[in-house]
């Protein structure tokens, strides 16, 4: 086809993307083959235009809202395939002559590259990569592969169809040293025990709940509620407890994923009490700041992992354009530069050890909101794509296939979406009691997804693992399940008889059968037994499953009530632009910036306060207005907060400040307003309603300090310098409790010049 039949295709002659492009000139000359990207750019403006490369290279996407929220999604089908079939006669290396985003990280990508395997197909076209990715081996695609940067590896997987990338996906193992993790016909297992108050007895019991099922071969992981490190070296601690008890030191890691900067300062303090070091990572520098992130900070890191384990990153389409630094870049290549950065620590993490690097990635896929994605068949495409970049570049890489309660995606659905990529092969999945994460309130893969995934695909935990649960007891010798699968309170046994309790088994079963129905009373949902088989939940646990599932559904769309309103004596009441709950939901920036209005009444407050205020409370519905709707809670804790506050020397506002639709960012912009260019130090004290879904109504706090020279300085004030408080309620982390933690916190930050002690 010429030129000009071909750009008459599009569209008739306008190309109708997310933003506004203007008409293609049609050009005249010589009959040719296809024209590519980069040619197509340069022909249509007469010049460079980097607005239309990276509009087109979004429109080459499979369709996600997040790429309509950056502004590069296609508008219909009929304009991705046009868009799709630019790329697939565009030549690999006129992609790395032209990156869409060059900064620092980007050069170090580049240079981190095999330059003998890139100048082997840079010349190529990326429909002549797809069919060599389609048709080759896996020894032929590894020869390849340190030479793919990762923008090649981002418009790659754009021209491939689901059956495509499970196809590819299923032929690259890349097994981390020393294990079968990530192997071929391995499915392995991230424990994930995380618990509403960093209860030592909450994570210990979800470890013997997954080992009785089988499950937990790649790590023990959890998320910590608070990232002070003597609260995350009491979880390490827990965690490191179990590994050495079950004679695991050499074939199980442990790692508390607080900021990867606080794991350094607690190996510091109390050396060797961690293992594996995490860390959230991002496709750009600007991306990186928002986690408090430099890559000369990374790679530092990297280089001092020198022992048996070294890095764990977790990534996600869409994080970087929900922290305000999409950079007009879509999700996809930002995604696979984030594995272009795991795969350049990892490199680091080899000459630190002297061997392959122990790196690994999980790709948070769903875990945002309905902003990035909202259906089970996008979460699917987003895993599939994510898999084969992750691969591509080498990594051992894992999926956490979740969603929150503002999708559109059941508990059913998820069923739907890990059978649709099982047969990628993931190196690992993420694993819960239930499919309900107690401390973070989302959706993911319980323990007994495993034994189903296992059953049905055929897929085996790694080995020196799976001989560990058979010496436990829970499995035999011919891998079937015994008397004593499903059963914690066995696996406690075997654990307290290590320990050398010698007490009969009758009492060491009652006293564990006391801790289990404590950690239930917490709100951590342990599993036992099983259904009609063995991968199914028992009936009792799966009905309150489905009426947590219920209730956190009814928490997303609940509003501040009447009886709380008049309970705010004397409070500044503010909107933001969201104009409804819907819009709030499915637009989350509508809910980070003021309704005019409501700016007019900060600067109102602004002058009343006259510069005597040091400490704002501010209060938003966020996503569960529930828990501040519940006073018996709520109140108690702003009682205690301000008077724990004042106490302290503090001068809080007497006027609290009530936002309807308030998201995180709505306090960053107060801020801003009531404190900028003030001297000395101010703090904005955030009270949100989050997490349903764990079973309990929470509210967090954010905690941020800056001097009112920073506060002044329109934007810069951002998560990178905000400390939480997280999951505070009466059944979790106690609302007294919260409000010392709230105090105390502040005080540390207040004394280390406003920033994260």
């Amino acid at each position: 086809m010429d030129r000009r039949r071909f750009l008459k295709t599009l569209s008739g002659g306008t190309i109708a993307l997310a933003g506004a492009v203007g008409p293609v000139r049609a050009m005249a000359g010589p009959k040719e083959g296809p024209m590519g990207i980069v040619q197509f750019v340069q022909s249509t403006s007469g010049k460079w235009d980097p607005k239309l490369y990276a509009q087109l290279l979004g429109a080459a996407n499979a369709f996600k809202e997040g790429d309509v929220t950056v502004g590069v999604a296609a508008a219909t089908e009929r304009k991705r395939a046009q868009a799709r079939k630019l790329l697939a006669a565009t030549r690999l290396g006129e992609i790395d002559a032209h990156p869409p985003l060059d900064d620092g990280m980007y050069r170090a990508l580049r240079a981190g590259l095999d330059p003998r395997a890139q100048a082997s197909c840079a010349g190529w076209t990326f429909a002549e990569l797809k069919r060599f990715l389609l048709r080759r081996d896996e020894a032929a695609i590894q020869a390849v592969m340190p030479g793919l940067s990762s923008d090649v590896i981002a418009c790659v997987v754009k021209g491939m169809t689901n059956d495509e990338l499970t196809a590819v996906s299923a032929k690259i193992f890349n097994p981390l040293p020393g294990s079968t993790l990530g192997a071929r016909d391995h499915l392995g297992a991230r424990l994930q025990p995380n618990s509403p108050t960093d209860d030592p007895e909450d994570i210990r019991w979800q470890v013997f709940d997954g080992w009785s099922y089988a499950v937990g071969d790649l790590m023990l992981g959890t998320n910590p509620v608070s990232s002070e490190p003597a609260q995350v070296h009491a979880v390490e601690l827990a965690l490191q407890d179990l590994i050495v008890t079950f004679g695991l030191a050499d074939t199980l890691p442990h790692c508390v994923l607080a900021h990867i900067d606080v794991q350094a300062e607690v190996e510091r303090r109390w050396p060797g009490s961690t293992a594996l070091w995490f860390q959230s990572i991002a496709g750009s520098d600007a991306a990186n700041a928002t986690f408090d992130l430099s890559l000369e900070r990374l790679l530092a890191h990297a280089d001092a992992r020198r022992g048996r384990y070294g890095l764990y990153m977790e990534t996600g389409q869409g994080a970087d354009f929900t922290n305000g630094h999409g950079q007009g870049m879509d999700m996809v290549l930002h995604e696979s530069r984030k594995y272009g950065l795991a795969r350049l620590l990892g490199q680091h993490v080899a000459a630190a050890r002297g061997g392959p690097p122990w790196v690994h990635v999980n790709d948070v896929a769903g875990f945002i909101g309905p902003e990035v994605f909202r259906t089970r068949d996008q979460l699917v495409r987003c895993c599939l794509e994510d898999l084969v970049m992750g691969k591509l570049h080498g990594l051992c890489i894992g999926l956490d296939v979740c969603s929150t309660l503002h999708m559109d995606v059941s508990l059913d659905d998820l069923d739907f979406c890990l059978d649709a990529v099982a047969p990628a092969r993931p190196a690992y999945l993420i694993a819960l009691p239930t499919k309900i994460d107690p401390m973070l309130g989302y959706l993911t893969t319980g323990f007994q997804d495993h034994v189903r995934l296992r059953e049905k695909f055929g897929v085996r935990v790694d080995d020196r693992m799976w001989a560990f649960f058979q010496k436990l007891g829970v499995v035999d010798g011919q891998g079937k399940p015994t008397s004593h699968f499903g059963d914690p309170l066995w696996v406690y046994l075997q654990y307290r008889r290590r320990k050398g309790d010698e007490r009969p088994e009758a009492e060491v079963r009652a006293e564990g059968a006391r801790q289990m129905a404590a950690v239930r009373r917490r709100g951590v949902h342990l599993a036992e037994g099983h259904g009609a088989t063995w991968s199914d939940l028992e009936p009792g646990l799966a009905k309150e499953v489905r009426r947590i599932y219920d209730d956190g559904k009814r928490a997303i769309w609940a509003e501040f009530d009447a009886p709380f309103r008049a309970s705010m004596t004397g409070a500044t009441f503010l909107a933001t632009r969201s104009i409804d709950r819907s819009d709030y939901i499915l637009h989350p920036t509508t809910g980070e910036v003021l309704h005019g209005a409501s700016l007019a009444s900060v600067k109102d407050l602004r002058a009343r306060q006259d510069g005597a205020v040091d400490v704002q409370i501010v209060v938003s519905d966020g996503l569960n207005a529930l828990s501040i709707n519940n006073r018996a809670q709520f109140q108690p804790f702003l009682r205690m907060l301000r008077e724990g506050l004042t106490g302290a020397g503090h001068h809080v506002s007497p006027a609290d400040i009530v936002v309807t639709s308030g998201r995180v960012r709505a306090g960053y912009r107060i801020g801003e307003e009531l404190f900028g260019g003030l001297p000395g130090r101010r703090a904005i004290l955030h009270v949100i309603g989050e997490r349903p879904g764990t079973g309990h109504d929470t509210f967090s706090v954010y905690i941020t300090c800056p001097d009112g020279g920073k506060w002044g300085r329109t934007g810069t004030v951002d998560h990178d310098i905000t400390r939480v408080i997280a999951g505070i309620a009466d059944e979790a982390l106690a609302p007294r409790l919260g409000a010392e933690s709230t105090i105390r916190v502040l005080r540390d930050m207040w004394g280390s010049g406003g920033k994260p002690a």
